[in-house]
């Protein structure tokens, strides 16, 4: 695992209450919160920067043991801001809105899902655009009641990204991905559940509440077995059973080598609760 991050209080925040997105790390939980409710936490050029360098730190620093996304206010994130993007048509750069994708959205998805911990979203309220995108790269979703998902690219002309045509039919199917993707309308959190875009729905007053629980349970875990799986799932979904079970068994191998499984296997013996380093 890589060393600490030198010089870091890890039960501190990261950032300014003033900055567009705010991380704050306590308890081996690093908690990525988007912090532009006056603009639903739709990303501009600043908040996704401080989003990838957010991901990227807390991804080197082995005391995060889980990363939180959640958002602040009303919205959990509605993706790009449309009103720095009509600046760009505005001044005749077009072409900006790819770059935007290659430069920021293509390495957040990409970071994401190579993190090495578990990714929890806390999606405490509508999660649209690149917003849902980021939500669908992470490992469970929280749903809020009153929060819902829309992909919403095609109801401004747009294709899909932040890596959303590749989780969706993962997620639902394809067919069901084509829907979302080319009829964009919102999915309330109980159809969310359903379909399987929400992992777990729970009322808006229990939602701080079963946020901390989950990401609590999730630092004191397992750490290197949750990145075991995480990367055994993914290389499943794209190779034959031929490659994925040999796959398996190096990622076996590797936790099975593990201090965490060894205390697991001392304290079931003694018939004790594991406590796991992440180690």
């Amino acid at each position: 695992m890589s060393e600490p991050v030198s010089g870091v209080d890890h039960d501190a925040a990261r950032s300014t209450p003033e900055d567009p997105v705010v991380v704050e790390v306590a308890d081996g939980v690093g908690t990525v919160r988007f912090a532009r409710p006056q603009a639903l936490n739709a990303l501009d050029r600043a908040s996704r920067a401080l989003l990838l360098d957010a991901l990227a730190e807390l991804g080197a620093d082995p005391e995060v043991r889980c990363v939180v996304l959640r958002g602040t206010g009303r919205a959990f994130c509605v993706g790009q801001d449309l009103r720095e993007h009509a600046e760009d048509l505005g001044s005749g750069d077009a072409s900006r809105l790819g770059a935007n994708v290659t430069d920021s959205y293509n390495p957040i998805a990409l970071t994401l899902a190579q993190l090495e911990k578990p990714v929890l979203a806390g999606v405490n309220g509508i999660a649209a655009g690149a917003g849902a995108s980021i939500a669908f790269l992470a490992d469970y979703r929280l749903v809020a009641a009153s929060a819902g998902f829309t992909t919403s690219f095609t109801a401004i002309g747009l294709s899909a990204d932040t890596g959303s045509s590749w989780t969706l039919p993962r997620l639902v199917g394809r067919g069901r991905a084509l829907d979302l993707l080319l009829n964009p309308r919102t999915v309330p959190a109980e159809e969310a559940l359903a379909i399987g875009l929400a992992s777990e729905v729970v009322p808006d007053a229990d939602f701080d509440t079963r946020l901390a629980e989950l990401a609590t349970r999730w630092a004191h875990g397992p750490t290197l077995a949750y990145a075991a799986v995480r990367k055994a799932v993914a290389y499943g979904e794209t190779h034959p059973l031929s490659d994925a079970l040999p796959f398996e068994a190096r990622l076996m191998e590797l936790t099975g080598a593990s201090d965490d499984h060894r205390r697991a296997v001392e304290a079931f013996l003694a018939k004790q609760p594991p406590t796991f380093t992440g180690r």
